[in-house]
């Protein structure tokens, strides 16, 4: 039998550990401040956990207090998604789709005007669904980087990770060898520390250390890169267009699979709905055409 403690308390807590106040959170909730604290205070008890460091001015969540909203605030929007799904008219056709930030900002939304010039009819809903979100109910399908091991899901494969230093082309006119490479000027992302010395040992330079600014996603340290902060650890296909659009340029021709794949994540009785067929048939063939292909073809237009 599911146990479900006090969830008044735990909406309350969500909602504080999110905004960073008792009164932003009772805002939202439509209850008072105080009656937020108390219900957040409840709940403590009842768990037996500290959630929240009382500041002078502000909330600061305990380590608990983090993991716990971490895992709520998903578990929340989907059940948002879910309910707008479910009380959505019978004609509007819903297709939501789990996909990490920086694929969402990198490939899919430069490419979701064509999905909708082909199926305008389908209501396209997004929701970030990242590598340590777990795969939500409501979701038609997720787009997930692994070894495709997702028991109880269908995980088809879409790209190699391949990956390959860029930089601006001002940059890479000063790199003619991989020795070339300054430890400070390499830009690292925080969740794949192992994608420098990887490239790194195949390009025969395994002393070299990357210690450039970190950031917490591939987005992030690409956008660094585009801007000349210095060379960013380029993985396909967030760095597709960016080539092909001669925004950022690969200055050696060594390019290492990461040993994961991209992969279309969704559950078998999928395949009986034809939205969700229809974006399956379309990401499937966008996925095999080359971005230089894409970017002529809309240039020709």
């Amino acid at each position: 039998m599911r146990r479900l403690l006090f969830l008044n308390g735990i909406k309350a807590f969500e909602a504080a550990a999110r905004s960073g106040s008792f009164a932003a959170a009772g805002s939202e909730l439509n209850v008072s401040a105080a009656a937020v604290s108390r219900m957040v205070h409840l709940l403590e008890e009842r768990l037996g956990v500290v959630l929240f460091e009382r500041k002078a001015n502000r909330l600061v969540p305990t380590a608990a207090g983090r993991a716990y909203q971490s895992g709520l605030t998903p578990i929340f929007d989907a059940l948002a998604s879910l309910t707008a799904q479910v009380t959505a008219p019978a004609s509007v056709r819903v297709l939501t789709i789990g996909v990490g930030p920086t694929f969402l900002m990198k490939w899919l939304i430069p490419r979701l005007a064509d999905f909708r010039k082909e199926e305008p009819d389908i209501d396209v809903r997004i929701t970030t669904g990242g590598a340590a979100v777990p795969f939500g109910e409501d979701w038609s399908c997720g787009i997930r980087l692994g070894d495709g091991d997702l028991p109880g899901l269908v995980a088809e494969p879409l790209f190699a990770a391949d990956l390959t230093p860029v930089c601006t082309p001002r940059l890479a006119s000063g790199l003619k060898r991989a020795g070339d490479l300054k430890g400070p000027s390499l830009l690292r992302v925080a969740h794949s520390p192992d994608d420098w010395p990887l490239w790194l040992k195949a390009a025969q330079v395994p002393r070299l250390t990357a210690r450039g600014p970190e950031f917490q996603f591939y987005g992030q340290a690409l956008q660094a890169a585009i801007d000349g902060l210095g060379i960013a650890m380029g993985i396909r296909p967030y760095i597709d267009d960016d080539l092909a659009a001669g925004r950022l340029v690969a200055p050696f021709g060594l390019s290492v699979p990461k040993g994961m794949r991209w992969y279309l994540v969704y559950r078998s009785f999928r395949t009986e709905q034809r939205d969700f067929a229809a974006f399956r048939r379309w990401i499937m063939r966008a996925a095999a055409e080359p971005a230089a292909r894409r970017k002529a073809a809309r240039g020709a237009g």
